[in-house]
């Protein structure tokens, strides 16, 4: 059994280890906490015409506890759902937020309407090959259009490696290195064939291509992405779709060498939501959030840092750092020096690195920051205008 005294690394490195029996009674402490964000969601928080709903808030790919699920993040206007990233365990939470119309009878997805994919790292596309293969099956008695879905493009030219001068590991999938979100899509189609062939041929039923639209976000004449990954300064935001009163945009943001990566924003008659992605402090960023009443934000814990570190052997350990803290937001940061210039109203710090940080720990990104500060929790529920 893990010790009350590890260290947040300990837990990083050793999660994969925990032993089998102790996994029903961390189940029920996950329903426990789940169950109490939603009881703790008012019936005015949950009838607010606008609202967003944190589905998962840990960041990373490493599973440390089941309180927080893998980044996921809902806005929901008038009825209509919006999606930014599904992280690790995003599909269950949307089940448990109340969200979908009639999950009991199959609709899950009956009233999103679109998904946005930040950047195409595993933690934030994970559930996506499960809710497009099953898709269909949880959108009985959907009517519209198909659900919208948009990310990345293809990606050129392979990221560099680091530090400079070590060789290069072997490239996965040399024929296509960097899809973006629809040839990522695509192979997913190749990969469940035999799934989407039996049900379309023993029970008529349609495929996924009948409940989404997917499409890159065109960045032709904006950028290119190189080996380094640094995006541009924007001098204005990317326009990405309009659906009725909701109005999407994004930017480009600074998670190198992982690129491209966004930040989008959703404004609505109500008030405006920017949700940030992976990145380090952004510019772009800050522009795209300048006084919105939300902006839900990454954040990592520079001591978790420390710590990881020393327990990876050197030739990892200097690229692990090189990445988590150029890449990401710290704890000092991302109050004083993005929320602040935007002049935000409410931050929520999100996509927390490492999940099991004390709440007490996150909460001196308050320093620097002078509007109201939320530490997110999974299903929480939090309303914009009347």
């Amino acid at each position: 059994m893990i010790s009350t005294g590890s260290s947040k690394a300990d837990l990083f490195l050793r999660a994969a280890t925990r032993i089998p029996g102790r996994r029903r009674f961390l189940h029920l402490v996950g329903a426990a906490a789940a169950a109490t964000t939603l009881a703790a969601a008012t019936p005015a928080r949950l009838a607010a015409r606008t609202r967003v709903v944190l589905l998962g808030t840990a960041g990373g790919p490493t599973v440390l506890t089941p309180d927080r699920a893998g980044v996921s993040t809902a806005v929901v206007h008038d009825g209509r759902i919006y999606l930014v990233d599904l992280g690790i365990g995003a599909y269950w939470r949307l089940v448990r937020s109340g969200l979908a119309p009639g999950p009991a009878a199959g609709d899950l997805l009956g009233n999103v309407r679109g998904i946005f994919f930040t950047h195409l790292h595993s933690d934030h596309v994970a559930d996506w090959p499960a809710l497009y293969v099953t898709g269909v099956s949880n959108a009985i008695g959907r009517t519209g259009p198909p659900i919208q879905v948009w990310g990345p493009p293809a990606r050129p030219a392979l990221p560099r490696v680091f530090p400079p001068g070590r060789p290069a590991p072997p490239v996965v999938g040399p024929a296509e290195p960097g899809p973006g979100i629809t040839d990522l899509t695509d192979h997913l189609g190749q990969a469940f064939a035999a799934d989407l062939n039996d049900r379309a041929r023993d029970s008529a039923l349609a495929g996924p291509e009948s409940v989404f639209h997917v499409q890159d976000i065109d960045l032709a004449g904006i950028w290119t992405p190189d080996p380094e990954g640094r995006p541009p300064r924007l001098r204005t935001p990317i326009r990405v779709w309009q659906d009725g009163e909701v109005t999407v945009t994004a930017t480009l943001v600074d998670h190198h060498p992982a690129a491209p990566a966004f930040a989008y924003r959703f404004d609505t008659p109500d008030g405006s939501v920017v949700i940030s992605g992976d990145t380090g402090v952004s510019p772009n960023l800050i522009d795209l959030a300048r006084n919105a009443d939300y902006l839900v934000h990454e954040v990592i814990d520079p001591r978790f840092v420390d710590e990881l570190v020393t327990r990876l052997p050197p030739d990892r350990a200097g690229p692990m750092r090189e990445h988590l803290l150029a890449a990401h937001t710290t704890i000092d940061q991302v109050g004083a020096h993005v929320a602040e210039p935007a002049a935000v109203r409410t931050l929520v710090l999100n996509h927390l690195v490492p999940a099991t940080t004390p709440e007490h720990r996150w909460r001196d990104a308050q320093r620097g920051f002078s509007g109201r500060l939320i530490v997110g929790s999974d299903l929480q529920v939090l309303p914009l205008g009347r």
